[in-house]
């Protein structure tokens, strides 16, 4: 083969990604700058501009030995971030980037394709190999140095001069659609990537906090509760017919006398941020991961008044939550009784009832985290009988098949957990005579099913649709349940009004009355209060107090 230089075989790869992998990135631009003379001049220029970005990038890390391990692993990484953003539309940040780490075998399955192998193959092997067989002139230390100047420089004053020459363009591209660069591959999963890895690298390690150290179930409460948490997947609110949605979602719940919220909005977009956001203390303005890792949560804060805890999990995990609590893990069959080609979230109530006997006294509260709606394989996660939607699309790649059949497949997926939870409430009625019970479920986020060409769910929150945040919430209450406790007539009046994750650490420690410094009654939604915040300042300073009775560092 031909020698080449350091700084051309840089310049080919960039111009391969550019021209190959940014399928996404031009056509989320093009449906903002539609094909006209003027816009396809500026267009080509942004071929150019993201070019050199990535000309840049590669320069400062690809000298002699590095250029091609570097450029390789580029090139891979590329095909699989050209494949999920051409498919889905999706974004690859530092959240997206999160989940995929997390993901398990089972869901890395789901995503495995035809096309996918094809996108690697041909955006990757292929490429990656005439890399790896090019002959690399290999200069001297002083003249590979020059070199690599020459080519940051002139990298430099291609983006200047067009930037300037269009400064029209680029002025409304940088202020007003500022998501589109999002798009742009592979310059900004590789941002995510160092942001995702500078978050494991934090400036002072701090031990765990520990919040509502003075918890306690007072004494006048002289029943004793029982309280089921389900957290849903990838449920979206619209999509059950408790909430208006024309099909009929909630055959089984229908009959139960349920409260089903209508306005209610996640803290995340994706289940790694979504759950722990959800159990902790901070609100969604307020929230990170780093802060979430170095907090107690509200499970820990129920466990210091004697609540017995316990989490059942259908799902990749408990993303931290339940780290210091009674984790059972029913992904396989050895402890889900109810598997076929996956395992059901209706096997997690196997021994659930014998559990419950078992607890002799105290408070128990449960959470059950569901499969529910996971995606992009929906068709897999009902059982054959739950199939009422037909057809239905029995592939992962959303985008060939119909709108119609995605949400056939989507709309089951709902049905069976309608079912589910019908279930949930059939046992916490059994135990009507021992205990107060109740039922409250919640989705971690909402989903994506093509509307705009945009599918699964992931995007970063500020753009992120309607569809990825709008979730269902549900309550139910036994019979036991005294009425200045949950009146129901009266929760059903603000059953329309807005609510969030925010206020699930509040209504757990309502549900189970628990009395401690760390509750807010204006968060509580069995106060019946609306959209009620405490500002993220305020929890802040109540939890960096010295005031032992709230928080103990």
């Amino acid at each position: 083969m031909k020698s080449v230089s350091n700084s051309r075989l840089i310049v080919l790869t960039s111009a391969f990604l550019m021209v190959f992998g940014n399928m996404a990135f031009f056509s989320n631009v093009m449906e903002v700058y539609p094909p006209s003379l003027k816009n396809m001049v500026f267009l080509a220029s942004l071929a150019v501009v993201f070019g050199s970005v990535t000309v840049l990038l590669l320069a400062l890390v690809c000298h002699r030995h590095t250029t091609k391990p570097v450029l390789i692993l580029i090139l891979m990484l590329s095909s699989f971030a050209s494949y999920f953003m051409d498919s889905y539309n999706v974004i690859l940040d530092a959240a997206m980037i999160d989940n995929a780490v997390n993901t398990n075998v089972a869901e890395s399955l789901d995503l495995l394709s035809f096309k996918l192998i094809l996108y690697v193959v041909l955006l990757g092997v292929v490429p990656s190999l005439f890399v790896y067989k090019a002959s690399l002139v290999y200069d001297n230390a002083k003249a590979a140095l020059f070199s690599t100047f020459k080519l940051l420089l002139s990298s430099i004053v291609i983006l200047v001069s067009i930037v300037f020459l269009l400064g029209d363009f680029y002025g409304s591209f940088i202020r007003e659609h500022k998501s589109l660069r999002y798009y742009s591959n592979p310059s900004y999963y590789v941002y995510s990537l160092g942001k995702y890895a500078g978050s494991f690298f934090v400036d002072e390690q701090v031990e765990l906090k520990v919040v509502g150290p003075d918890a306690q179930i007072p004494s006048s409460d002289e029943h004793r509760e029982l309280v089921v948490l389900v957290v849903g997947e990838t449920a979206r609110a619209d999509r059950f017919s408790l909430n208006g949605y024309e099909r009929e979602t909630n055959p089984y719940l229908k009959g139960k006398d349920v409260i089903s919220y209508s306005n209610v909005w996640s803290c995340g977009t994706s289940t790694a941020v979504s759950v722990p956001c959800l159990f902790s203390i901070y609100d969604h303005s307020g929230y990170d991961k780093n802060k979430a890792r170095a907090i107690e949560n509200v499970l820990d804060v129920v466990k210091h008044a004697g609540v017995t805890v316990l989490w059942r999990d259908n799902n990749s995990s408990s993303k931290g939550v339940a780290d210091r609590v009674v984790y059972e893990d029913f992904r396989k069959p050895e402890k889900n009784p109810l598997c076929d080609v996956e395992c059901r979230d209706e096997g997690m109530l196997d021994g659930l009832q014998a559990y419950i006997d078992a607890q002799q006294d105290g408070d128990v509260f449960i959470v059950l985290h569901q499969m529910g709606n996971h995606g992009p394989a929906y068709y897999k996660r009902y059982p054959e009988e739950f199939e009422k939607f037909t057809p239905v699309c029995k592939t992962n790649q959303l985008e060939s098949c119909s709108k119609e059949e995605i949400d056939n497949a989507y709309d089951n997926a709902i049905l069976y957990t309608d079912y589910f939870l019908s279930k949930v409430i059939d046992l916490l009625e059994g135990n009507g005579d021992e205990f107060e019970a109740a039922m409250l479920y919640i989705s971690d986020h909402g989903e994506s099913l093509g509307e705009h060409g945009v599918y699964l769910h992931g995007m970063p929150y500020f753009i992120a649709p309607e569809a990825q945040t709008h979730v269902p919430m549900i309550m139910w209450f036994g019979s036991g349940f005294d009425e200045a406790e949950a009146d129901v007539a009266e929760l059903k009046k603000n059953m329309h009004e807005k609510y969030s994750h925010d206020n699930i650490f509040h209504t757990v420690l309502g549900l189970l009355e628990v009395d401690t410094s760390v509750y807010d009654k204006t968060m509580d939604l069995l106060s019946g209060h609306g959209d009620a915040e405490i500002s993220t300042t305020e929890k802040d300073n109540e939890l960096l107090m010295n005031d032992k009775e709230k928080v103990a560092h």
